[in-house]
């Protein structure tokens, strides 16, 4: 039989002129497209590059009057900034971010909500929680009035004030907001889902800054069984949380307990990741630190120079992290007695925080006051005296008179 006659409506399209705004808005597409396969190549010589598209890309896109497409590509500048330190350049394209979706899309959007988060976070690690706190909450409290108290994200808010409370020392405000994070991945997730692993961990991580480790250790075993049964053994997510329980047994003094775990880790990374990649490092420098702590200095200095080599390769020298490795391996020659190798990386990296972290972060002050240390170990007094006092003000400023490092 032949098929029935039907009713058939052709919608057509009104054509016009093309206008100069669209090759603009074509180019500013083109230039985000190629920005973010050269971002992923994740190689030196293709940073440059990225950086230059997506700065076309945010040109092209203002001059076709695409703002919201110019806010989300700064957004990813200042996160590609963001993720490789370097926080002077991602403050400012953040900021213009937040700006343009305030006025297009008002204060109450999810987007503004994003963006205030992002800017929350960098001063976070910035350890300007000052400026960070009330941006979590503001974020908190969009997400809340726009999504509801249940929403994933604003169990995201809930951890990012939580986790913040935990860094200043604020134990008793941090609690009950990781937790009620947790509640709601529970409910929204169930009891076996990174998520739910994820805020687990986040519990784990404070009990274990407040020094209780046998809650702590509940926690990151939990969180461990979890990503095990979920992921598997060889996902880089169990691989972190095996890493996590291993600091805690290294903090208590349970070597044997801590070195295989950490190998484990560290063989899950090689396998998963590669020898250079940022997490695979850090499980490196955390075995180093173990042999350290253990006074077996020369298992921990090849490992902590092969640390600071690939930061400095992969990172620049700019990094946090190379700062950190460069902090590393200088109390490592510290407690050696090496004092005229110590002296020059301790105020390397000293320079390296204030460049970057700015003057009164609580990392800047960990590194004053390791200066201040060796020069009292030394017995220059007059040198080691202002430092000490400089690090404790910094600490008063930011941490608050409570904290365990004040």
């Amino acid at each position: 039989k032949g098929a029935k006659a039907g009713k058939y409506e052709a919608k057509l399209v009104e054509l016009r002129a093309s206008k100069p705004t669209d090759t603009d808005r074509v180019a500013a597409f083109k230039a985000l497209g190629e920005a973010v396969l050269l971002e992923g190549e994740n190689k030196p010589e293709s940073v440059q590059l990225a950086i230059a598209k997506y700065q076309e890309a945010i040109e092209k896109f203002g001059k076709a009057s695409e703002l919201l497409a110019q806010a989300d590509v700064l957004n990813r500048l200042g996160l590609f900034y963001y993720n490789k330190g370097n926080y002077p350049k991602a403050e400012p394209l953040y900021i213009q971010a937040l700006d343009i979706r305030r006025k297009n899309l008002g204060d109450n959007h999810s987007y503004t909500a994003t963006s205030l988060n992002n800017l929350g976070l960098l001063y976070s690690n910035k350890g300007d929680y000052s400026k960070a706190e009330p941006l979590f909450i503001q974020a908190l409290d969009i997400r809340k009035k726009t999504l509801g108290d249940n929403h994933i994200d604003t169990a995201n808010s809930l951890n990012e004030v939580g986790l913040l409370y935990s860094r200043k020392g604020d134990y008793s405000k941090a609690e009950p907001l990781l937790l009620q994070a947790l509640e709601i991945n529970r409910k929204t997730f169930g009891d076996n889902h990174p998520d739910t692993a994820v805020s687990i961990n986040n519990l784990a991580t404070l009990y274990d800054n407040k020094g209780d480790y046998s809650k702590a250790e509940a926690f990151y075993i939990q969180a461990l069984d979890i990503y095990r049964k979920v992921l598997g053994d060889n996902h880089p997510d169990t691989a972190v949380s095996i890493n996590n329980l291993a600091f805690l047994y290294s903090k208590k003094g349970d070597y044997s307990k801590a070195e295989l775990l950490f190998i484990q880790a560290l063989d899950i990374y090689r396998k998963v990741l590669s020898d250079n990649h940022s997490t695979t490092i850090i499980c490196i420098s955390n075995l180093a630190g173990l042999y350290y702590r253990k006074g077996d200095y020369s298992k921990a200095e090849p490992l902590f120079i092969q640390v600071l080599d690939i930061r400095r390769k992969v990172l620049s020298d700019n990094h946090p992290d190379t700062a950190q490795s460069i902090n590393n391996l200088a109390g490592l020659y510290y407690n050696k007695g090496d004092y005229s190798k110590a002296e020059p990386l301790f105020i390397q990296a000293l320079d390296i925080r204030k460049k970057v972290l700015g003057d009164n972060h609580p990392d800047t002050a960990q590194s004053i006051n390791n200066l201040a240390g060796l020069y009292s170990r030394k017995g220059d007094y007059s040198k080691a005296e202002p430092l000490f006092i400089q690090a404790l003000d910094i600490r008063k400023k930011v941490l608050g008179d409570n904290h365990p490092d004040t």
